[in-house]
């Protein structure tokens, strides 16, 4: 193993053991048997060190991820998704705070990379019939509250005692996202132009053609034209309901 990846590996396991999840450059160097000069030789200073450990943290959790073959219905695997990110919070909790820290001011490419596969999910679900919303702003909001989620039960486990508040938060969320139909009958397939209870018919619709104009394999419309379209689907599909 090379200086530098002992090291971050050290470091990795330091945080992972801290009451607070920080460690002083001094006790990495310590651990690992080297000086401060390779240290910084390799990160540059201890904000260069917490950052390799988070991108060392992003793999991590994204080898779940990566791993994961896409099954034929997008919306379990989005359930999931969620279920295996809180998961990993839950074993990771320092590691998970220090990769959602407001102090890292350049988001790792790895975290890029997880909320491409989430959309890329939604995306799937969208051209299926079963989104209510465009995929980009239905990633937001599943991320969103699977972060905060996640959050709230490593930070505060004394008060976030309740096993069952990470999967009511994720059918909350997703009974907003997804077609009515889609959340009482995970396995079936909706077609949106069929009668519905509420008013998500016309969102969905939109959010499916959208989805499907994308998929095209040459495009039908001059740029100007799917730029504009791609903004009325858009708008459509993310315009609020009473």
């Amino acid at each position: 193993m090379s200086t530098k990846a002992r090291i971050l590996e050290v470091a990795a396991a330091l945080v992972a053991e801290s009451p607070n999840g920080d460690v002083s450059t001094r006790a990495v160097c310590e651990a690992a048997g080297v000086g401060a000069p390779a240290l910084y030789r390799h990160f540059g200073d201890k904000e260069g060190l917490l950052s390799a450990v988070v991108d060392h943290g992003w793999e991590k959790y994204l080898a779940t991820k990566r791993d994961r073959a896409p099954g034929t219905d997008p919306v379990q695997d989005l359930r999931d998704g969620w279920d295996t990110h809180v998961e990993f919070a839950l074993h990771n909790p320092n590691l998970y705070r220090l990769m959602n820290s407001p102090a890292m001011r350049t988001p790792p490419a790895a975290a890029l990379e997880s909320h491409r596969i989430l959309t890329a999910d939604l995306q799937r679900a969208a051209e299926q019939g079963k989104l209510r919303l465009a995929p980009e702003l239905a990633a937001q909001i599943i991320m969103s509250a699977n972060v905060g989620v996640a959050l709230m039960l490593v930070s505060r486990p004394a008060t976030f005692t309740d096993g069952s508040v990470s999967r009511r938060v994720r059918d909350s969320v997703h009974t907003m996202v997804f077609t009515p139909d889609v959340m009482t009958a995970p396995t079936a397939t909706p077609d949106p132009l069929a009668p519905e209870a509420d008013d998500s018919r016309l969102p969905a619709t939109a959010a499916r053609l959208n989805a499907l104009l994308r998929q095209a394999p040459a495009p039908v419309l001059s740029p100007a034209e799917d730029a504009l379209l791609t903004e009325w689907l858009n708008r459509l599909s993310n315009a609020p309901r009473s």
